[in-house]
């Protein structure tokens, strides 16, 4: 009976979230609007050059926009949350008015930022957390009927990569979120509007980051929707060393055409355009008879 069950959620089709369709695989692209991020701190700080790249990469093949206010690069601080609102408030209500059809997810740890962004039309909430930052974060999140993304990470920004510690990455993360999942269902929460993200690079060493990733399709008995976060990690110039690049683009797509390969459905990533071009020659190569 159990190995039925976990076959039904493995083969089912996954519900549709605020339009999208997991039948196909999605990409999420990554609006950074902070001065410090890892990648791209500063670059879209300005409001017309975020308005720009939120264009560029919808152009370019994302059918979800992720916003956030506050960096939560390894060692980064916590920002006030008024101040974290303030930095995104401006984009946020331009993004609906320009594109009201798009899906606008919310990057953020703060109850107070989740209410103000869905007080403004954002469809998702994306909490790297695991709501685990703020007490009152699932609250608003359920009493809104708001879709989330369900992150995994080990401590905080500020030490989430001094010396993570499990017994097996894979099995203690799906362990955790088979539970929370069962704990948000008693409470109420329709467990299709729950995305999982392992969270890669978020208290993970190369080996834990490697083993989430080679072995990524056991989180499809979950019976949710799967997103990987390989964008620019740093597993990626742990791989490479000198062969690394400020982009990180090959060793990017390699871990999403992987991904693709055990059938995960969503990918936050930076660099959309190239990206989606190489998602589309594999997927006709892989289809063509």
């Amino acid at each position: 009976m159990l190995i039925k069950n976990d076959l039904k959620k493995i083969t089912n089709k996954r519900k549709k979230i605020k339009g999208i369709n997991f039948n196909s695989p999605q990409i999420m692209g990554v609006l950074n609007i902070t001065p410090d991020s890892f990648s791209d701190g500063g670059l879209f700080y300005d409001e017309a050059k975020a308005r720009k790249q939120i264009k560029n990469m919808i152009n370019g093949g994302a059918s979800i926009i992720d916003v956030g206010g506050e960096s939560t690069r390894p060692g980064s601080k916590t920002l006030n949350e008024k101040d974290e609102w303030k930095r995104i408030k401006k984009t946020i209500i331009q993004f609906k008015k320009n594109f009201p059809k798009k899906v606008l997810s919310l990057d953020t740890r703060k109850s107070y930022v989740m209410n103000q962004g869905i007080n403004y039309n954002v469809d998702i909430i994306n909490d790297v957390s695991g709501l685990r930052f703020d007490k009152k974060s699932f609250s608003i999140i359920s009493s809104k009927k708001k879709p989330f993304i369900f992150h995994h990470m080990q401590g905080t920004p500020k030490t989430m990569q001094k010396k993570p510690i499990y017994n097996d990455v894979l099995l203690d993360i799906f362990d955790f979120f088979e539970s929370k999942i069962k704990f948000f269902e008693k409470k109420g929460f329709i467990k299709d509007s729950i995305i999982v993200d392992p969270g890669i690079g978020f208290g993970k060493n190369l080996n834990h980051n490697l083993r989430l990733l080679s072995k990524i399709s056991i989180f499809h008995t979950l019976g949710t929707p799967i997103l990987i976060g390989p964008s620019r990690k740093r597993f990626i110039e742990h791989i490479v060393t000198k062969f690394d690049t400020p982009d990180r683009t090959g060793g990017t797509l390699s871990a999403v055409l992987y991904g693709l390969s055990q059938g995960v459905q969503l990918f936050r990533i930076h660099n959309v355009k190239e990206i989606n071009q190489g998602m589309l020659v594999f997927n006709k190569i892989l289809n063509t008879n």
